[in-house]
């Protein structure tokens, strides 16, 4: 029982990180929005979607391969070796790309930040040193060092929306509000290389294990950047069929019904780096046990959270932004809510062929994805508009988890429990009915009738046993022990 009550625990932990995170982006937005032109918040938001990017190209998928082939490794020496190998490999690949941005810097600022040379020039830095913390951060959640982990994630995401938040309040123009993203990323990464310099020490990497590492991470990395274009392109299109000024009535409401993926981001970064042990001793059952719980945790929160926000939707957005925001952008939260469940379903049963490392088939599940994506946010976006690319988005999430479930089934047992899954969707449709007639408005309204539909959702859950007791009794006890 330790090892899940620890498993909990660090769940806890990430949860907690991620919550503060998704609060920083959310505090963010009227200050932006309020202080800017809709089309200048249109560009703050495709230097966030550029920055989730490209550290993905950057990276080729050797931050998840460190954790998987270093979580169970005890020997300093090879772990010192892969680590700087890995790392080298990154850097070069990081001051390329941010040299590609240079010298194309012309056509890539008209295109996607309005003609701002200025904002392309300080993504480019952000981008490197973006590529190089995710490859640091993964260091400390390889080994599940999973306080420091929350700590830098926290840190990155603060000091960067500190000092952004003050340009902007303080009347600098849109160039100084990035330049101030690009310190939270510089501060910490500072930070991390002499935290991890002082463990590992300096070394000369003799990259013996390289090529191993890279065949078990290149054939990822149509997978990342597919998953991007899923995740994050519809921006890029708006932006370049609509204007900068659609994408800031998209983004808001995206960036709302996107809260729900930092439930899945506690399962994705701990499942990896804890399923690969008992996998490898045969215990089956165990890993089993913890996919079972990790999917029915996530799907207890989550399509609450789903079904709260899609109605809510319009009277946050209100709060938040401006009123020309939220009645254009409302439409777009139920959408993106509804693919962050799909997203999540698919992040927990991937594991299933990442411990097989068959991580080839990921690969050609999203570059079918993100070219179906592309494809019709092209085709939907000139006719129907912002609705279009939400619509598709969802869809493409929905056909990545069929795929996965199809090909997963054929190596394990899939983690659903049908009968509890049943249960909270009930629970769920009730308090969402009842919040609807409600229909707040006004943020301490808003709050209230929160916390109503949460006491709500899980008496009623509680009542038609959706959480049996010895869930529920394990933590209780697990929050008076800790």
């Amino acid at each position: 029982m330790n090892e899940y009550k620890n498993f909990v625990q660090r769940i806890g932990l990430v949860g907690i990180t991620n919550i503060l995170i998704s609060l920083s982006a959310l505090i963010f937005i009227p200050i932006i929005t309020k202080n800017f032109s809709v089309a200048d918040y249109g560009i703050w938001a495709q230097v966030n979607v550029t920055i989730a990017l490209l550290p993905n190209l950057a990276n080729l998928g050797l931050p998840y391969t460190m954790v998987r082939f270093l979580s169970s490794e005890n020997d300093k020496n090879r772990i010192k070796d892969s680590f700087y190998s890995m790392l080298s490999v990154v850097i070069g690949t990081s001051l390329a790309i941010s040299l590609i941005l240079i010298i194309f810097k012309n056509p890539i600022a008209n295109s996607i930040f309005g003609g701002n040379i200025n904002v392309l020039y300080i993504v480019a830095m952000i981008s490197f040193f973006a590529s190089m913390n995710l490859m640091l951060i993964n260091f400390f959640r390889t080994f599940q060092q999973i306080k420091r982990y929350s700590l830098f994630l926290v840190l990155q995401s603060y000091i960067g929306v500190a000092l952004s938040s003050y340009l902007a309040l303080t009347g600098y123009n849109i160039e100084m509000v990035v330049l101030g993203l690009f310190v939270g990323y510089f501060a910490v990464f500072i930070m991390m290389v002499l935290i991890i310099k002082g463990h590992l020490g300096l070394s000369i990497p003799k990259f013996k294990n390289l090529k191993e590492e890279l065949e078990f991470a290149i054939p990822t990395i149509p997978s990342n950047i597919s998953s991007w274009v899923v995740d994050s392109s519809d921006k890029y299109v708006i932006g370049i069929f609509l204007s900068s000024a659609a994408v800031g009535f998209y983004s808001p409401g995206y960036a709302l019904g996107s809260i729900l993926l930092m439930f899945l981001s506690p399962f994705a970064l701990l499942l990896p780096a804890v399923l690969p042990k008992y996998f490898e001793e045969g215990n089956l059952k165990k890993v089993n046990t913890f996919l079972k719980y990790s999917m029915k945790y996530f799907l207890i929160i989550t399509i609450p959270a789903a079904v709260g926000l899609s109605i809510l939707s319009k009277s946050v957005l209100m709060i938040i932004t401006t009123s020309e925001i939220a009645m254009n952008g409302y439409l777009i939260t139920p959408f993106v809510c509804l693919g962050a469940i799909f997203m999540g379903m698919y992040g927990i049963t991937n594991n299933i062929i990442i411990l097989e490392k068959k991580t080839k088939i990921l690969g050609k599940i999203w570059i079918f994805v993100g070219i179906l994506n592309l494809v019709f946010t092209i085709l939907t976006v000139p006719f129907i508009g912002i609705i279009g690319a939400a619509l598709v988005t969802t869809v493409c999430y929905f056909i990545a988890f069929l795929i996965t479930v199809y090909y997963s089934k054929k190596y394990f047992e899939l983690p659903f429990e049908y009968k509890s899954i049943a249960k909270i969707i009930i629970s769920s449709v009730i308090m969402g009915l009842i919040v609807a007639i409600i229909n707040p408005s006004g943020i301490l309204n808003v709050l209230i009738v929160v916390f109503i539909g949460i006491a709500i959702y899980f008496t009623i859950l509680f009542l038609i046993k959706g959480i049996k007791k010895e869930e529920f009794n394990f933590f209780k006890k697990m929050l008076v022990e800790s």
